[in-house]
Parts: structure tokens; sequence; C-alpha cells
């Protein structure tokens, strides 16, 4: 089953088309023509515009240089609610690793693709019932800021 999972994800990627989001139970992702600066910099404004604070922005290519991959453009963007970010910390500290939120943004060719965990895949690791809705809103919101990232005007 997993592999099934896997091999429908890639397929996704070699086909979604520049203004088509692509959803999995596990993945949430979108393909962009607009070069890496710029959809860095929409991507970054999207998280503003949506209410989440701007945590940082890892390279992570430093590491894939070394082991031989070529590329320049391969960034993780956190991002969050301070006072959401405390209450879940204090209440939930298992959530710790998967907060902040993140986006992995990487340049494929002409393109940038965008990439992020569905946090509604995190109701089956935490049932708990006051947490879904919470869940559903950061789907709902990463999707909003995918969007506006392919349609900023």
């Amino acid at each position: 089953m997993r592999f099934l999972k896997q091999l429908s994800f890639t397929l996704c990627l070699i086909f979604v088309s520049p203004v088509q989001a692509i959803t999995t139970d596990e993945l949430i992702m979108i393909r962009s023509s607009q070069s890496f600066p710029e959809t860095m910099a929409v991507l970054q404004e999207a998280i503003k515009k949506q209410g989440y604070k701007l945590s940082r922005v890892q390279r992570v290519d430093i590491g894939l240089t070394q082991m031989g991959y070529k590329t320049d453009k391969y960034r993780v963007v956190f991002f969050g609610k301070t006072e959401e970010i405390h209450h879940l910390t204090k209440n939930y500290p298992s959530l710790i690793p998967y907060l902040p939120l993140k986006i992995a943004i990487f340049a494929e060719g002409d393109e940038t693709i965008l990439v992020s965990s569905n946090p509604l895949s995190f109701k089956e690791l935490y049932p708990d019932a006051q947490l879904s809705p919470l869940f559903e809103n950061w789907s709902k919101d990463i999707t909003k800021i995918f969007d506006f990232v392919q349609f900023p005007d």
C-alpha cells in the first residue's frame, strides 16, 4: 500500500501543471512557473497574509551539494503563530517535532516546487478531538498560501 502511495505521488510530481495543486493524504504540493527568487518572495508574503509569522528560512542545498547534487536553490521555510505554538508545546509536547509548520521550496529547471506535509495526516497520530479542527485549519491555510503563490494578483 505504501508503495502505491509513493508511486502515485511521484506521478503527481511529474504531471502536475503550473496551475494545479496536488493534495494527498500526506502532502500538499504545487509547481510554479515563476523563478525561485520570485516564488520565495511571494511565498513569504502569502505566509504573512494568512496570519502566520515567518520563523526562519533554512538552506538545505549545502548538504545536498556535499553529497554531489547540483542545486543552490533548496530551502525550508518555517512559520507559525507564536501563541498557538506556545500553547501546543505546553499542552501537547509530543507535537514539538512538527512545529513550527514547514514548506520546502526548491528549483527544478525553470520552475519552482513547493511541498508541505498535509496537517490532516496528523489526525492519525493525534486523535484528540480538540486538535482535529486545528489540523484542518492548518491544511486549509497551507492550501490558501499555495493558491496565493500560484495566483498572487
